[in-house]
């Protein structure tokens, strides 16, 4: 088994009408694993486009209903099929991704993170104390150095007065953090966290699964907004919501596979500003991947270029079939979202 395929599977679907119409020629279906629980997920699963443009993505999670995985379709559909704006730069620098794992295996993966200098921090799980987070964070100062960079993501998991005390504690033993992403759930306590706390402050939720994602710019709730380009509806999308939000934006990963993420680093490619190293080394966080060409850090960065798949890749399995019907189901409701 090549180390592009790892524990993949992968099968085709018939392509509905509605896609066929819009340009797209095959659909593929894909099951990966993760090395480690990330986002209370053990395994990735999705859909992969392909059109006169290249490979797109869908693969929006479980807990998304269908009017919100719309926006994952389009966005996909817009890779496949529409051209993308050209990038102003050709490579891409990306942080390393810290699950919630212990001090000693966080050291570890800044070590084989391909260079990176700049690491998120998973924190505010309900797998991992206060403590546990601090002492995470402290292993991950001292892997990077001081001149690194360490931002802790807390997915929206805690109250104004947790996030104001945790946010004091994860400060200190960081030496110092670049920002804290998400720490409460709404615009209104990210506002009041920003007020009392040193830390500047990320938005994530707040941006990509909001009906109005320019709310927290206008509210002055956050620093840096973090945009995806699956949730978001696509590159074009995205940019449009960086243009009016008027603040400095990191390009993130919805935990795609190499397509996903070669998509969004054209997205972080055509900013017309970059000021923090991007979320988009989480290929590292599969046991395998959808191409015999990942794309993975070296050197801290990631190349501007679009992925392809393979077909077949390595000796990748196909899925089982409760699967491929589930996504062959899920996909025909997504078809009749489509505007």
């Amino acid at each position: 088994m090549n180390a592009g395929s790892g524990r993949l599977e992968l099968g085709r679907l018939r392509v509905p009408g509605r896609l066929a119409r819009a340009g797209i020629d095959e659909v593929l279906v894909f099951r990966v694993p993760l090395r480690h629980r990330f986002r209370r997920i053990d395994v990735r699963d999705g859909l992969l486009l392909h059109g006169p443009h290249g490979w797109g993505e869908c693969s929006p999670f479980w807990d998304y209903d269908v009017t919100e995985s719309a926006a994952w379709l389009h966005a996909g559909l817009e890779a496949a099929t529409a051209p993308l704006p050209a990038p102003l730069r050709d490579e891409i620098p990306v942080n390393v991704t810290i699950p919630v794992v212990g001090p000693p295996e966080a050291a570890g993966l800044v070590a084989a993170s391909g260079g990176c200098t700049t690491a998120k921090v998973k924190v505010a799980d309900p797998r991992s104390t206060l403590a546990e987070d601090c002492a995470r964070v402290e292993a991950v100062r001292q892997a990077l150095g001081p001149e690194g960079r360490i931002r802790v993501d807390a997915n929206a998991a805690w109250t104004v007065d947790e996030a104001v005390a945790a946010l004091t504690e994860l400060d200190a033993a960081a030496g110092g953090l670049e920002y804290a992403e998400q720490p409460c759930p709404t615009v209104p306590e990210l506002a009041r966290v920003r007020a009392r706390v040193d830390v500047p402050i990320a938005a994530d939720e707040s941006v990509r699964r909001a009906e109005d994602p320019l709310a927290v710019a206008r509210a002055g709730a956050a620093d840096v907004i973090v945009v995806k380009v699956q949730p978001l509806g696509g590159v074009l999308r995205a940019l449009d919501v960086v243009e009016q939000a008027g603040l400095d934006a990191v390009v993130s990963s919805a935990l795609d596979t190499s397509i996903g993420i070669s998509v969004a680093a054209t997205l972080a490619g055509c900013l017309p500003e970059l000021n923090h190293a991007c979320g988009l080394a989480t290929v590292e966080l599969f046991d395998g991947d959808v191409t015999d060409h990942p794309v993975l850090p070296a050197g801290g960065v990631i190349p501007v270029t679009r992925a392809t798949v393979e077909t077949p890749v390595g000796d990748a399995a196909a899925p089982p079939g409760r699967l491929a019907e589930r996504w062959a189901e899920r996909l025909d409701a997504l078809c009749g979202e489509l505007r």
